[in-house]
């Protein structure tokens, strides 16, 4: 009984709502960096890093009850390919084959140029910086560079058995063992990031901290539940003695505590996601969807704030008929 009513309070959450909502903060950020808009400039102070970082804590607690309540490995395995790399693949041939409309090039010389194969190829095996950009299109720039979180959300799922293997119920230095691992991804987060390689602290080991923090949540469950608000009030000092100090330290655990706690406090947001999950799609289309109205003038020629509505807008229709005609069928 008692078990029966942990899962029946782990399933009532706000996942959907906190998904999208971390979806809309990437996509305002990189609106205001990619519309080329003064007036729209302000909008890259939206914390897109933070909700990036966000994103793999969800993942860290999700995924790690996908595992556990999975059949076998295999059926683990699938579901989570099914979830990701579908979509991927569509996005990835659509830009390549889309884009070619708005290159400076000719259909002829577009499609004759390897730079085209290369993209399709890196792009498809998850290794975007191999080949970020498309001939002729955005100035020759990144064409998708929101799909740089996907090569290590796919490197998660398969580190997840081995921390299951490694770190299981059964293993009395789980904790202790997480938490070193949690340390050591720090080292190399705050070692990058006060060297001003930013970019590569973002990778892994750096990003896994976060993914972790969501884990370790997920493992004490009902301890979390029990403390939540007093943990959510302690999370926010530390956070913020963070920012002040200027290091990454306890904050990652921190964020994955407000977080979580926001994931199961507002139970009118329980029911978000009733008519589909259309987070994934909006996620890894809305870069070049921006990056097209920019090409196109939209921005500069009428007025940016209506565009960026505009283009809001297209992006969730996308990501909505994502979900209906594509996704949902994988699953």
């Amino acid at each position: 009984m008692q078990k029966e009513t942990e899962m029946q309070s782990i399933t009532k959450n706000n996942f959907d709502f906190i998904r999208v909502l971390l979806a809309f903060i990437v996509f305002v950020g990189h609106l205001g960096a990619l519309s080329d808009s003064s007036q729209l400039e302000f909008l890259t102070h939206s914390p897109v890093e933070v909700a990036v970082f966000s994103f793999f804590i969800v993942s860290g607690f999700l995924i790690a009850r996908s595992y556990e309540r999975s059949s076998s490995l295999k059926s683990y395995a699938k579901k989570r390919f099914n979830r990701i790399v579908p979509a991927y693949l569509l996005v990835v041939f659509l830009c390549a084959t889309l884009l070619s409309l708005v290159s400076t090039l000719s259909f002829a010389e577009y499609f004759g140029n390897i730079q085209v194969y290369k993209y399709l190829f890196w792009n498809s095996i998850f290794m975007n910086f191999m080949a970020p950009s498309l001939p002729g299109v955005f100035g020759n720039e990144a064409v998708n560079g929101a799909l740089w979180t996907l090569k290590i959300e796919m490197c998660f799922y398969f580190a997840v058995p081995l921390i299951f293997l490694l770190f299981g119920k059964n293993n009395k230095y789980r904790n202790l063992s997480l938490i070193i691992l949690y340390f050591l991804s720090l080292i190399f987060l705050n070692y990058f990031e006060m060297t001003g390689r930013a970019a590569i602290s973002r990778q892994l080991p750096g990003s896994l901290c976060y993914f972790i923090g969501g884990m370790l949540i997920y493992f004490h469950f009902e301890k979390f539940i029990q403390y939540k608000n007093i943990l959510f009030i302690i999370a926010i000092i530390t956070v913020w003695i963070d920012l002040i100090l200027h290091i990454k330290l306890f904050s990652p655990i921190m964020i994955s505590i407000i977080v979580l706690y926001i994931a199961y406090s507002l139970k009118f947001l329980n029911n978000f996601g009733k008519y589909g999950d259309f987070t994934y799609g909006i996620y890894i289309f809305h870069f070049p969807t921006i990056r097209v109205f920019a090409t196109l003038g939209l921005f500069a020629n009428y007025n940016p704030f209506f565009m960026g509505f505009v283009c809001m807008l297209v992006v969730i229709g996308i990501g909505i008929a994502s979900w209906h005609l594509y996704e949902k069928k994988f699953l």
